[in-house]
């Protein structure tokens, strides 16, 4: 989008009261005074600041009279309308947002610490959010209009953009930007309350003796978190490559290939899905593989690729419970195009799957790992899952806080033999099953 496109004056269809008029004169006074030229070739930090300067030698000028704090907002507001996303500017700043909903133009939703909350803002009209989508949208080579009213799209800078529209929103336009926080070690999410010592000493083994891991979970409970978390274990020589429908993910070894599925242009042609890419990584000679989340046929891929040499690999599922992790990877799988029938996906998933993590969020926002379940069934028997460490809530206290304490049960004889094998400890909390009356006590908890 060309600069004057980016900062020229909209149209004030429908304008709300006396601010937003007096922000849209002012970005007009501001385009008239400024060197288009000259501007384009400055750096972003460069050409706000340039514009802020020009800015405050306009109200100086011309009035109207206002307090310093008044002054500096109105330049602020200018500005972000000019070069940012206007009123979003602020909240895309904030650390403590992870999410930024906006329900129309006069409702604005954001998340914080696990809890959504309403904003005291609004957009002028329809129209000036419409544009702001349309900014969005354009730093990623995509257009949202009648004939393509969804976009997913991730901005450079990271942040996760959802926008719809009418015909197909009754509430006008909706825009929802996901945005990723630094990534956390598994120490910190200890602090959070996330798991608990004896659970990371167990997944540290599990990551370092190459079983291949599922992290599962609903919407929201950290799951991507805790795969950036837990790929922080690999060892530091093997090759890593990493799949994703929006780059999320943020490895610190030196030996990582990052690779993101891509939609269709706007003719329909140009797609590269997961699966795509999780066939051609098998063809990359890797150590591990890292799958942001399967949901659809590249379960299939992704299922033999455990069973046959890639151990180690770690993906995410949307599931609300380990069992149900199973069951979804059993129905995503029969999604390929290849027709495998049940039966053999079963036993494709006895072979390929280890260890089931599930993650829930609680109804005061905290994310915890709430079960750890090991897949000890063979071949074409029944799932049986083994638990080792789950999160045993309580109710909520009158502060609206939930509580409660980590619980682990003894290793099944084959995961600690295997663990045993790679030199990783048992760690003492847990300890091994010896027999199968063991496992069976431990199950009925």
């Amino acid at each position: 989008m060309s600069l004057r496109a980016r900062i020229s004056t909209p149209e004030e269809h429908g304008s709300r009261g006396e601010d937003g008029h007096l922000v849209a004169s002012y970005r007009a006074k501001l385009l008239e005074e400024i060197d288009l030229a000259e501007m384009s070739s400055l750096a972003a930090a460069e050409r706000r600041a340039r514009l802020e300067r020009v800015l405050g030698h306009i109200i100086s000028r011309e009035g109207p009279v206002l307090s310093t704090v008044e002054r500096s907002q109105l330049i602020r507001r200018v500005v972000d309308e000019a070069l940012g996303l206007g009123i979003l500017e602020p909240l895309l700043e904030d650390a403590s947002i992870t999410e930024i909903m906006v329900n129309g133009p006069d409702a604005i939703f954001v998340e914080r610490g696990g809890r959504v909350e309403q904003l005291p803002l609004r957009f002028v009209s329809a129209d000036q959010l419409m544009q702001t989508i349309e900014r969005i949208v354009s730093t990623v080579n995509r257009r949202v209009d009648e004939s393509n009213p969804m976009v997913d799209a991730r901005l450079p800078s990271g942040e996760r953009v959802n926008v719809i529209i009418p015909p197909l929103s009754l509430s006008g336009p909706i825009l929802t930007i996901r945005r990723f926080p630094r990534s956390f070690t598994l120490q910190e999410l200890i602090s959070f309350g996330s798991l608990d010592e004896h659970m990371v000493y167990l997944l540290a083994g599990l990551v370092q003796a190459k079983f291949n891991i599922i992290v599962s979970g609903a919407t929201g409970t950290g799951k991507t978190t805790l795969l950036n978390a837990l790929s922080g274990l690999i060892p530091s020589h093997e090759r890593i490559i990493t799949i994703e429908d929006s780059a999320e993910l943020q490895l610190q070894q030196t030996h990582v290939v990052r690779l993101e599925s891509r939609p269709p242009n706007v003719e329909g042609k140009g797609q590269v899905t997961i699966r795509d890419l999780v066939r051609n990584s098998l063809r990359m000679r890797p150590d591990r593989i890292v799958v942001g989340e399967v949901r659809g046929g590249e379960s299939l891929d992704m299922l033999q690729a455990m069973s046959t040499g890639h151990d180690g690999s770690l993906a995410t599922v949307h599931a609300n419970s380990a069992e149900d992790a199973l069951t979804r990877l059993q129905t995503l799988a029969s999604m390929s195009d290849v027709e495998v029938p049940f039966v053999a996906l079963h036993d494709q998933i006895n072979s390929a799957v280890d260890v089931l993590v599930q993650l829930t969020r609680f109804a005061d926002g905290a994310r915890r790992i709430t079960e750890i379940a090991l897949l000890d069934s063979h071949g074409g028997e029944p799932y049986r899952l083994a638990t080792v460490a789950r999160f045993d809530a309580q109710p909520m206290t009158p502060d609206g806080r939930v509580h409660g304490t980590f619980a682990y049960f003894p290793l099944p004889r084959r995961t600690a033999d295997r663990l045993y094998m790679a030199s990783q400890p048992i760690p003492q909390a847990f300890g091994v099953a010896r027999t199968a009356d063991q496992l069976a006590t431990r199950e009925a908890r």
